[in-house]
């Protein structure tokens, strides 16, 4: 004997083709917010996989090449941070060795490159974090766009019960437990919002020390000649020639 599926006349189908303008667009929103976490934690998580193997090229390659110009050919990619940083701190002591006469009585070459370089990882520590903000607001907004879909929903159930007269358990729990469907889905969105949000700002801080270590160390060699702490000398590019360190 065949078994009769009874359909729930109150689940998520039935309130997106019952639901007014109100009901609609709340979900509408919800479900932006869903994909744009997604989109968002996915291209993340593959930009910082790119950072990571930029900075394990830069740890391998840069420091064992024969000059300054050689190092930063080896580092590939125009979106590379570490090729940014020794371009920049490349540029800078080349153009306060150009202009020292000018310069020098005005600021030295270390905090002339110190300055360049700082802006350099400005730019980078913005463009690392954004998307994070996204996060961060889909995670705390979320679950209070789904309860007041679910307000929106009890009370437009409430004045249909009053309408009709009964009050009967039939009556209540079908229209309530139809308009709580939006703060699941508000908590649905949330959830991997803010687990995402914290993964990958732990993921940033990791790729953000290793970018801070290579900054500190190139200052070093532009400023001595030297790998900072690991005694290793590194040939400076023609016309670019290491400068005793500021007193």
């Amino acid at each position: 004997m065949a078994e009769t599926v009874v359909e729930n006349p109150y689940g998520l189908g039935a309130l997106i083709a019952q639901g007014d303008l109100v009901a609609r667009t709340t979900l509408v929103i919800l479900l932006v917010m869903s994909l744009l976490t997604w989109f968002i934690m996915i291209t993340k998580f593959f930009d910082q996989r790119k950072l990571r193997a930029q900075a394990g090229d830069a740890d391998k390659g840069f420091w064992s090449s024969s000059s300054l110009t050689d190092a930063v050919g080896k580092l590939k990619g125009d979106s590379n941070p570490f090729r940014a940083l020794a371009e920049t701190g490349k540029h800078a002591f080349e153009h306060h060795e150009a202009n020292k006469a000018r310069l020098s009585g005005a600021i030295d070459t270390s905090e002339w490159i110190t300055q360049s370089l700082q802006r350099t990882v400005d730019g980078i520590s913005q463009r690392m974090q954004s998307g994070l903000p996204v996060l961060a607001s889909i995670g705390s907004t979320a679950p209070f766009v789904g309860l007041f879909g679910t307000v929106w929903g009890i009370y437009h159930a409430l004045i249909a019960i009053s309408l009709a007269g009964s009050a009967s358990i039939d009556k209540v729990a079908g229209p309530v437990g139809e308009a709580l469907i939006m703060t699941a889905i508000g908590l649905a969105v949330a959830v991997p919002a803010v687990l995402g949000y914290n993964v990958l700002l732990r993921r940033n801080k990791s790729v953000q020390e290793r970018v801070s270590n290579f900054t500190h160390e190139l200052h070093a060699y532009l400023i001595s000649g030297a790998k900072m702490g690991l005694g290793m000398d590194v040939k400076a590019a023609p016309g670019v020639k290491p400068v005793p360190a500021a007193r």
